[in-house]
């Protein structure tokens, strides 16, 4: 409507331009067809024009212009004036207009635009004053790759590199190819001027047409490389949110460290801080006698179950002496390493310091870790998904969009996985569907003022929570100790009627009827078709196993005692490992030496994939062999191939030559793959190309 009224005013708004500019499908269509008439700043086309010069610019396509016609139309011009034009100077300007109105040209522009999409690519190079010096982006210094190829981690990676001043960028067309689209739009010019239309061709593509064409291909790239993120960061968090959980055990909270100790907390079954403390097992102090002491005390004291050790600094350290520590005392305690990420962020919080206001930063985090064994889930929530380290190029998409999405992703996943309501946290119960954070702290007093739930109807004594909330959340809150059994399951209250009437066509009761699987398998869905089959069929599989937990059972990873850092690993060595983030290049696993090593795609499944998480998941236990080993920059490439697979490389030469090398013979004994050494069906090389070309658009 903007820009109809614009143009409007200008009274240039024909019926024709009116009608594509309603069914202008694209922002970018919309503002190519406002181009001419959008109010310019002072351009050098539009200076021509306040010096007169248009009308040089129209003599010039007459077929009939002279070079004397144009010097007569100068002598007029100048005749009078203050600032008289030379004639290099007028025709300059004359190009300049034409410039313009070639660059305006809204099919034009689409067509190159589409073009650049098509046949342009992206190119970086190295800046000139880090040309020589190594860094992350070494593999970019001398790069190229169709713009319609470019996968969206090596875009945003150049992006990143552009930014930090290590690479420069383009996008580049073959100048030929730019030409042979413009020339068709380009008018003729009079036979004595037609050097003047290919430098006015030259000029549109350089210096107007290219710049703003290649901001347009950056701005689609970057949107793609958004989308495509983004949507990995989602999944990426939803494994890591549905890991399993350990369950209600009393658990001793490591966090460990060098320097400053090891701080200690336990917590009671329902994750309730009980005590915290230091030790220091391990280098500078190493006070390992006085260590022991402190953890046998809190064994016998608090009766612990489990002892989860964070994987940062000195975790393997740590997590090994606690380990002998068990064994020489004879506890069968089991004693495993629970990933971390963003417990500092957390411990640093606002709702850590309302949580445990006494208490100190590492103690948080201490706590944080703790917890994650019994429910990853329910901590993690309390962490902005951005801090928790998942995911690729996070800083670098659209920030909205990713919290948008991110928050999107945890709801979800809260809501799969159900709330005990008389347990969470208010964090956790924000993202139940219909509840606010304001209404989840007013749950929490509530709970606190008035003791637990005993059934979801006390939810309605809620300040704040109406009928219309407890639509949407009831379902998703399970209160375990409740007397009612369908409290206790995913059944939503509005379908208890409908249980009650199963419970009592088999002359149960309620307790009777909730998971007994031999009676819940007889029931025939389609006597309570009335209430929708979906519906039915939902709730026949809650009651068969009311209240259950979807998430799997916890995994526990053991690393190998002998492996301790990166300068410990040779290539051929097959370790356990487990999957801390995905890409869409690969996966980074931890395998236990203070560093992830990364498995390509191309490693992760002994067949062909396109997507890593076809192959794993985030938080899955796995065996990788190493591949190599590169100290110096800390770099560890793995594979999880069912065998360890390496490939010659090429000679010398071998590109250059046409020639290809031969495979050698695997471990696994299989037959090296001969070259292909069948002759061009013609020796034409048009022909074959065209026949080659045939087959692959046919394929």
């Amino acid at each position: 409507q903007t820009i109809l009224k614009s143009i409007r005013e200008q009274e240039k708004l024909t019926p024709e331009l009116e009608q594509r500019i309603q069914q202008a499908e694209t922002k970018q269509k919309l503002e190519d067809l406002y181009l001419p008439y959008k109010p310019k700043r002072r351009t050098r086309g539009v200076i021509a024009k306040d010096k007169g010069l248009e009308p040089l610019a129209e003599l010039l396509v007459a077929p009939d212009t002279t070079a004397t016609t144009v010097q007569q139309w100068l002598q007029e011009l100048n005749e009078g004036s203050e600032a008289p034009l030379s004639a290099d100077e007028a025709l300059q300007g004359a190009r300049d207009i034409w410039a313009e109105r070639l660059a305006e040209i809204a099919d034009l522009r689409n067509a190159l635009r589409e073009r650049l999409h098509r046949d342009g690519r992206v190119v970086s190079q190295v800046a000139s004053d880090h040309e020589g010096k190594p860094s992350k982006f070494e593999a970019y210094y001398d790069f190229s790759e169709k713009v319609a190829a470019i996968a969206p981690h090596r875009y945003l990676a150049i992006r990143r590199g552009e930014k930090d001043g290590v690479l420069r960028m383009r996008i580049e067309l073959e100048e030929a190819r730019a030409h042979g689209l413009i020339r068709p739009y380009l008018p003729s010019f009079a036979p004595a001027f037609a050097e003047q239309g290919e430098q006015v061709l030259a000029d549109a593509w350089q210096r107007l047409l290219a710049p703003t064409l290649e901001t347009d291909i950056r701005v689609d790239l970057k949107l793609q490389a958004d989308e495509v993120s983004i949507d990995l960061f989602g999944r990426n968090l939803r494994q890591l949110l549905l890991q399993p959980p350990g369950g209600a055990k009393v658990v001793i909270g490591l966090d460990p460290g060098f320097r400053t100790g090891t701080k200690w907390v336990v917590i009671d079954q329902t994750g309730r801080f009980l005590d915290h403390g230091v030790i220091y097992p391990v280098e500078p102090k190493k006070d390992v006698n006085g260590s022991r002491n402190t953890l046998r005390g809190l064994m016998e004291r608090f009766n612990a179950e489990i002892i989860a050790v964070g994987n940062g600094t000195a975790s393997r350290e740590v997590h090994q002496f606690v380990r002998e520590f068990l064994q020489a005392e004879g506890f069968t305690v089991q004693a495993l390493v629970v990933n971390e990420s963003g417990a500092s962020v957390y411990s640093a919080s606002a709702i850590a310091r309302d949580e445990f206001p006494e208490l100190d930063l590492t103690v948080r985090g201490a706590i944080s870790i703790a917890r994650r064994y019994q429910d990853p889930l329910a901590e993690l929530v309390k962490i902005d998904p951005k801090s928790i380290g998942v995911g690729q190029y996070q800083h670098d998409v659209n920030q909205t969009r990713l919290k948008q999405s991110l928050d999107r992703t945890v709801e979800s996943c809260v809501n799969f996985v159900g709330v005990d309501l008389n347990r969470a946290s208010a964090s956790l119960l924000g993202y139940v569907s219909g509840i606010s954070g304001t209404l989840a702290k007013r749950i929490i007093a509530h709970r606190n003022e008035k003791g637990g739930f005993q059934s979801r109807k006390d939810l309605l004594s809620v300040s704040g929570l109406g009928p219309k909330t407890f639509e949407q959340a009831a379902g998703f809150l399970r209160i375990p100790e409740a007397a009612n059994p369908l409290d206790r399951s995913a059944v939503h209250p509005e379908n208890y009627g409908l249980v009650e009437q199963m419970a009592q066509d088999h002359q149960l009761t309620l307790e009777q009827l909730v998971g007994n699987e031999g009676v819940v398998g007889r029931i025939d869905p389609s006597q309570y078709a009335e209430a929708g089959s979906f519906t039915v069929s939902d709730i026949l599989q809650e009651l068969k196993k009311p209240g259950r937990d979807p998430r799997s059972d916890h995994q526990q990873v053991q690393f190998d005692d002998a492996i301790q850092e990166v300068k410990d690993l040779k290539p051929g060595m097959r370790l356990n490992g487990v999957v801390t983030n995905i890409t869409h290049f690969g996966a980074f696993i931890d395998i236990g030496v203070h560093q992830d090593g990364l498995a390509h795609i191309s490693q992760l499944s002994d067949k062909f994939i396109k997507d890593p998480m076809e192959a794993v998941t985030v938080g899955q236990a796995v065996q990788a062999w190493v591949l190599e080993v590169d100290e110096a920059r800390k770099r560890i490439s793995l594979s999880l191939r069912s065998e360890l697979q390496t490939e010659a490389k090429p000679k010398e030469g071998a590109r250059r030559s046409g020639k290809v090398e031969p495979r050698k013979q695997s471990s696994s004994g299989r037959k090296p793959q001969k070259p292909r050494e069948k002759p061009l069906a013609t020796g034409d090389f048009n022909k074959d190309m065209a026949q080659l070309m045939a087959k692959f658009n046919k394929h």
